[in-house]
């Protein structure tokens, strides 16, 4: 059976363990964004920066910020789960991108990884093993060619469009991180 949120939803445990990785599956009752060609969108859940995920039509999950930036990351419902499982800093790696440079994404990762604390490595074992999910082959990548391909147009309620998930930002420019990656 396919992963879709309804099948997630059912599984009690397994949502508050996607819960401590920042994501919710209570959506917003009223969206503060719309998607060019799409009339209701069906936002799936939420992350505690108030971002919206959004599962489209083509059945690829969208991410909204709150702060104006949107883009799909996921071609599936069941690659955002195995996304979020992987890498649950994954906006992180998306902020420290350097513009959409797929190798600095990977650095970002590996020292967003070296940062974690051990329950991450708990939550991910129950998730998995409840949902019988797959370890993503390439979280990282898949990420990167998700957003890269996002053809997605969202705006805000004034009409203005959301830009790009990839943020100018790299690891050198965060000492922490520079530092977990040395």
């Amino acid at each position: 059976m396919p992963l879709t949120p309804e099948v997630l939803t059912a599984q009690g445990e397994v949502v508050a363990w996607l819960e401590s990785l920042d994501v919710s599956f209570a959506a917003d009752e009223e969206l503060w964004f719309t998607i060019d060609g799409i009339e209701s969108p069906r936002q799936i859940g939420s992350d505690a920066s108030g971002g919206a995920f959004v599962l489209l039509p083509s059945q690829h999950v969208l991410y909204v910020s709150s702060e104006g930036r949107a883009g799909i990351i996921a071609e599936s419902f069941e690659a955002f789960i195995q996304l979020v499982v992987a890498r649950p800093y994954w906006l992180d790696i998306l902020k420290f991108s350097a513009g959409g440079d797929l190798q600095q994404m990977q650095r970002a990762a590996d020292a967003l990884e070296a940062t974690l604390e051990d329950d991450v490595n708990e939550a991910r074992e129950e998730i998995r093993g409840r949902l019988d999910l797959p370890e993503a082959d390439d979280p990282v990548g898949a990420l990167y060619e998700a957003v890269a391909a996002s053809d997605a147009i969202v705006r805000a309620t004034d009409g203005s469009p959301f830009t790009t998930l990839f943020n100018r930002f790299s690891i050198d420019n965060n000492p922490m991180l520079r530092n977990a990656a040395a």
